[in-house]
């Protein structure tokens, strides 16, 4: 899956979701697709050569239907290799979503912080969903 024209990021996450059943995993996808249009997950597929290089593995696991590699995600963030610029509030997002699913720890009054209240809704959902 490289097609992302015409979809919202909603539907990507549904896509990307086709062969999940971890609700966590779950959760956290439908908070990247939900947040500024699928910022993230447009994000992962447009440069998903370069971020794969840089996590040393495959950013989306393509083994069966495309899913996102939270382990490859949460190791870009751990290394903070720079390959994942964005802004305060965009990495808070991201942030939050991989810690739902892998070891992460995030400090959430730096995120409540940095978002808006339409970003807090959607991190209350996602954490709502994953429980």
């Amino acid at each position: 899956m490289t097609d992302t024209d015409g979809r919202t990021g909603e539907q990507l996450a549904e896509k990307l979701l086709s062969g999940v059943g971890d609700e966590r995993m779950r959760a956290a996808t439908r908070l990247l697709g939900a947040h500024r249009d699928g910022y993230w997950l447009r994000r992962l597929l447009a440069e998903e050569a370069d971020l794969s290089r840089s996590a040393g593995q495959p950013v989306i696991d393509r083994s069966q239907a495309p899913s996102v590699d939270w382990d490859a995600i949460g190791d870009l963030l751990l290394s903070r290799s720079g390959a994942l610029k964005a802004s305060v509030s965009e990495m808070a997002i991201l942030e939050v979503a991989v810690s739902l699913v892998v070891p992460l720890r995030v400090q959430l009054g730096t995120v409540i912080q940095v978002v808006d209240d339409n970003e807090f809704r959607l991190i209350q959902r996602a954490l709502e969903e994953a429980r």
